[in-house]
């Protein structure tokens, strides 16, 4: 069981850095659209270019943000803290709305977490 636990931590330290990059990518993109959209010409452009920017920073500061607590749970389950087993608990059930890899990843780490042999590990 300690393998299995191992290699959930490594799956939520996986799942905060697939957020983190992203959001880089997310940012790249809106970056990449609010340039053609100033690049028109148009005269709504400065009010479309605003709202693109807008959506595109709020969109990379909430995927940076959510991919913290993923990092920390998966640091905490290597070093078999007892906070962690619970925060990776929480989350996994958060993951089970991320179709379909989320999802996937939810279902291992809860069947993980829930085991009594797991509950023995963080004693």
């Amino acid at each position: 069981m300690a393998t299995h636990l191992k290699v959930t931590a490594v799956l939520f330290v996986l799942m905060g850095v697939v957020l983190i990059v992203l959001a880089l990518f997310m940012s790249v993109v809106f970056s990449v659209v609010g340039g053609l959209i100033g690049a028109s010409g148009e005269e709504d452009a400065a009010v479309a270019l605003a709202a693109v920017g807008l959506t595109g920073i709020a969109l990379t500061i909430f995927l940076l943000v959510m991919s913290v607590p993923y990092i920390i749970c998966g640091w905490g389950l290597w070093k078999r803290r007892s906070w962690a087993r619970i925060m990776g608990i929480v989350l996994a059930i958060l993951a089970l709305f991320e179709f379909p890899i989320g999802t996937a990843f939810g279902v291992y780490a809860l069947i993980i977490l829930f085991k009594g042999e797991t509950e023995k590990l963080f004693a």
